[in-house]
């Protein structure tokens, strides 16, 4: 059980304050645990919708996990690290991360479930076991999964306080002038299309660093270091200023010579301290083949 404290006269809605507090918690995880009775306020249930006040001691109980409901496949994944309580991996393109509308099965979840068995953090629920941090569908590269609630609660922790150095590739369209830059525009959801992310000035910070590797023709190859994770992040912000992923098929058309579906966007690296040893760990994940091919296409333009 963890405890709260209000310190100050907040003006925020229960669910707001317990997620801003325990920032591994979504806003669904906090609403299940009040509709369970596992989170009091003055020892009292209270809705999700309650002003925080300041004095109110708000109690958080997490209960024992349940056992997945989600099935262990086997389904081939690169294992970069491993001991008793991560595991690193090297996603593929096109593999979906966890159990979703649509996606029941054949996740990365189901291969890590077949992997580490029920040696998986908990925090996540039932249909995101050990998941710290997510890549999109077509996103290839390093990801980190927990494998005890300790683990989990010190990356989701590094997470929110920028310690975890994330670095991809990606190939956009266009000839990108600068050999160096920042993007700091706030992302929300998208008014006009809720399946979106947008840039939109009452969205949440968002920070995106960018270096030219290469310069082809129509194209440029860029290092990408981001500073916050949000959704769609790398592909929104170089949608906005006019440098799209290439075979982004949400945040451009798509349409590219190399026929590639979905973004060619990779993440390279991972910096990070163990969580639980506190040693400074390193990993770096080689660019998958067809990214390699039409990097070789690209240099036969030139």
């Amino acid at each position: 059980m963890s405890k709260i404290t209000v310190e100050n006269n907040e003006d925020t809605r229960l669910d707001s304050y317990i997620v801003m507090k325990n920032p591994e918690l979504t806003r669904s995880a906090v609403q299940r645990l009040l509709d369970e009775g596992n989170i009091l306020v003055n020892n009292e249930i209270k809705k999700n919708s309650y002003k925080v006040r300041i004095g109110d001691v708000i109690e958080i109980s997490i209960p024992e996990p349940k056992d997945a409901k989600i099935e262990a496949q086997d389904i081939p994944i690169e294992i970069v690290y491993e001991d008793n309580d991560i595991i690193v991996v090297n996603k593929p393109k096109g593999l979906v991360v966890h159990p979703a509308n649509g996606n029941p099965d054949g996740t990365l979840v189901n291969a890590i479930l077949n992997i580490c068995g029920d040696s998986l953090s908990g925090i996540g629920g039932e249909k995101r076991p050990g998941i710290v941090h997510r890549l999109d569908k077509d996103t290839s590269g390093l990801l980190i999964v927990a494998k005890n609630d300790k683990a989990h609660l010190n990356m989701s922790e590094q997470i929110k306080d920028r310690k975890v150095v994330k670095k991809y590739v990606a190939l956009v369209k266009g000839v990108i002038e600068e050999d160096e830059a920042t993007i700091n525009m706030p992302i929300g959801r998208s008014k006009s299309d809720r399946k979106k992310m947008a840039v939109d000035k009452q969205g949440k910070e968002a920070v995106t660093h960018f270096k030219v590797i290469k310069r082809y023709n129509k194209y440029t190859l860029l290092d990408i270091k981001i500073d916050t994770g949000r959704t769609h992040q790398i592909r929104v912000h170089m949608a906005e200023i006019g440098h799209p992923v290439v075979g982004d098929e949400v945040y451009s058309n798509g349409k590219n010579e190399f026929g590639v579906k979905g973004q060619m966007l990779h993440a390279k690296s991972l910096d990070f301290c163990h969580p639980i040893t506190g040693k400074k760990l390193h990993f770096e994940a080689d660019l998958p083949e067809y990214f390699k091919d039409v990097l070789k296409q690209c240099d036969l333009s030139l």
